[in-house]
């Protein structure tokens, strides 16, 4: 895929197109398959959406939507037998460098109180399926947070404690593993460390969402979680909004990542989730890209 790339001059920030392609091979014909697509971003503080062009193997209609979450959501249903289901994302986003304003990186959670902001990020301050309440996390949290005042401060500790105190391990978990399950065994993948920084953040009152999307690593990089969907923790910071810190990385979410939806926990943004009836033997190939124009 090529394109058009930045001029280099500082401040215009990163052009990133991504690939992403997910096949279904099943094993006998399936029949009234309906599917929920999380895969084109809006455009995002810090993230514009160039293009985006999703393909759909057996060719059917796309329905696309906004969920509760402003999230751009795609939906389809393939009624008639097939073997094979081929979903294919193409994208392109322009990202521009963090800014973060001084004051933000001083503000405390009294300015939550706020009954705009306290509006805007209750749901992200509560308990859901993934990502539920439970003493010891809390017992952690307060412990690594103590005596730092700013949310900035708390959350950037709570992000680097998790990336020493856990063990990158692609086969500990599965994608149904909760919180209270990584938490346990210490041991998981970035969603289960994105899981784990929510329930902190949340216990200690921040407010934290899910962020799914990609990660660009560059050539002189070697970032964990490239080439494959990503995840990160976002937390509400007064005067600036939803910042991104990535605790598989230990890294804020700057210009190398692509932003594709936001929510509560992983349930909330799925790339592709859905449903059929036939066989359950199926076979899964993904295909990620993501390359710098």
């Amino acid at each position: 895929m090529s394109g058009q790339g930045g001029s280099g001059v500082p401040g215009e920030g990163t052009r990133l197109s991504v690939l992403h392609r997910t096949t279904f091979h099943y094993a006998a014909p399936v029949t009234d398959s309906l599917n929920a697509l999380h895969l084109e971003p809006r455009t995002f503080p810090y993230q514009k959406t160039l293009s985006a062009l999703i393909r759909v193997i057996p060719a059917t209609r796309l329905r696309r939507f906004t969920d509760l979450f402003e999230n751009i959501t795609h939906h389809f249903e393939l009624p008639e037998p097939h073997v094979k289901l081929e979903i294919e994302s193409r994208l392109r986003v322009h990202n521009l460098p963090l800014a973060l304003p001084a004051a933000s990186r001083e503000a405390t959670l009294d300015e939550y109180r706020d009954p705009l902001i306290r509006e805007r990020i209750w749901p992200y301050q509560q308990e859901c399926r993934r990502v539920m309440k439970s003493p010891e996390v809390w017992r952690h949290a307060i412990d690594v947070t103590a005596g730092i005042p700013s949310v900035f401060g708390q959350a950037g500790a709570i992000m680097e404690w998790i990336h020493r105190e856990f063990r990158y391990d692609p086969g500990a978990t599965a994608v149904s593993t909760n919180l209270l399950e990584a938490f346990e065994l210490r041991r998981g993948v970035c969603q289960d460390f994105t899981h784990v920084m929510l329930g902190m953040c949340r216990a200690v009152g921040m407010a934290a969402r899910y962020a799914s999307g990609y990660l660009y690593n560059g050539p002189r990089d070697s970032l964990v979680g490239a080439q494959a969907s990503h995840a990160w923790c976002e937390v509400y910071l007064p005067d600036a909004g939803w910042l991104g810190f990535d605790p598989t990385n230990n890294t804020l979410a700057d210009e190398r990542y692509v932003k594709l939806a936001v929510g509560r926990d992983y349930d909330d943004v799925a790339p592709v989730v859905g449903s059929y009836l036939g066989t359950a033997h199926c076979r899964l190939e993904v295909r990620v890209e993501v390359e710098k124009l």
